[in-house]
C-alpha cells in the first residue's frame, strides 16, 4: 500500500510541473497603476538624477515598506514619474542597488527646470493615456500614439522634402448599405421586396495632418444621411 501510495504522489507531482510548465507566464502587475508613467515607454533615452541629500526609498509611491537610503550625491537613474511627490529610481543604496520611490525634493539635476520639465511629461503623458482610452487623437500627439489609439490608418499619405517629412492619415469609418426593389409576382400578382444591390457608403472620416510625425491638425467629418429639409415662404415684400 505504501509503493501504491508513492507511485501515486510522484504521479501527481508530475502531473502538476507538467501543468505549470505549459501554462503561460504571468505579466508583471508594476506597470499597472493607471497614474504611474514609465520613462522608457516615452524616452529614447535615459534621465539620470543626483541625490542632493540623504533619501530615503520605498517599495511604494505612497510610502510602503522602507528599502534603503540613498546617500548624498549619489547618481540614480529615473524609471518612472508618479505625480508631483513621488519618483521611481534605481541607484546604489548604502548596502545594494535599489530601485524604488522617493521624493522629487530630495533629487537634483543640471537642468534647474527638471522638476517642471518632468511634470509637463507626466500631465502630457497622461493626457494621452485617456485619448488613447477613448480612441480620440488632438495635435501634438506622434504618430505612434495615434497609432495606439485609432489602430492604422485606411489611407496614407506622406511628402518628404527637404525641409522634412508631412502628410496625412485618414481613417475611414464605412457601413454596408442595402438597397431593394419592388417586384410584382406575375402568377400572383403580389408585391414583394427584392435586394437589387449593395452599396458601401462613407460614415465617418477622421483626417490627421503631420509635419515631421507630429499632428498638426485634425479633421473629423460625420455622413448623418440626407436628414429632412423643411420648407418654409420666401421673405414677403412689402409694397409700401
Amino acid at each position: 500500500m505504501k509503493r501504491l501510495t508513492l507511485h501515486c504522489i510522484l504521479l501527481l507531482a508530475a502531473a502538476l510541473l507538467s501543468s505549470a510548465s505549459a501554462a503561460p507566464p504571468r505579466k508583471s502587475l508594476l506597470n499597472n497603476d493607471p497614474d504611474v508613467i514609465y520613462i522608457n515607454d516615452h524616452l529614447d533615452r535615459t534621465i539620470h538624477l543626483l541625490v542632493a541629500q540623504p533619501a530615503a526609498v520605498y517599495s511604494t509611491k505612497n510610502g510602503g515598506r522602507k528599502l534603503g537610503t540613498f546617500p548624498a550625491n549619489t547618481k540614480v537613474e529615473l524609471l518612472a514619474i508618479g505625480g508631483e511627490k513621488a519618483y521611481r529610481v534605481k541607484g546604489k543604496a548604502k548596502h545594494s542597488v535599489v530601485s524604488g520611490w522617493v521624493s522629487p525634493t530630495m533629487l537634483t539635476s543640471k537642468d534647474k527646470n527638471f522638476i517642471t520639465n518632468l511634470k509637463l511629461l507626466y500631465e502630457r503623458q497622461m493626457t494621452v493615456k485617456e485619448l488613447i482610452a477613448h480612441q480620440d487623437v488632438a495635435i501634438g500627439m506622434t504618430l505612434d500614439e495615434v497609432s495606439a489609439s485609432l489602430g492604422e490608418p485606411t489611407k496614407t499619405e506622406v511628402k518628404q522634402t527637404r525641409k522634412g517629412t508631412s502628410g496625412q492619415w485618414e481613417y475611414i469609418i464605412a457601413e454596408e448599405m442595402k438597397h431593394y426593389r419592388t417586384v410584382i409576382d406575375p402568377h400572383n400578382g403580389r408585391a414583394y421586396r427584392q435586394l437589387s444591390h449593395i452599396t458601401t457608403e462613407e460614415k465617418e472620416k477622421t483626417s490627421v495632418e503631420f509635419e515631421d510625425d507630429i499632428v498638426t491638425s485634425v479633421t473629423r467629418k460625420t455622413n448623418k444621411g440626407p436628414g429632412k429639409v423643411r420648407i418654409i415662404p420666401v421673405p414677403i415684400i412689402w409694397g409700401w
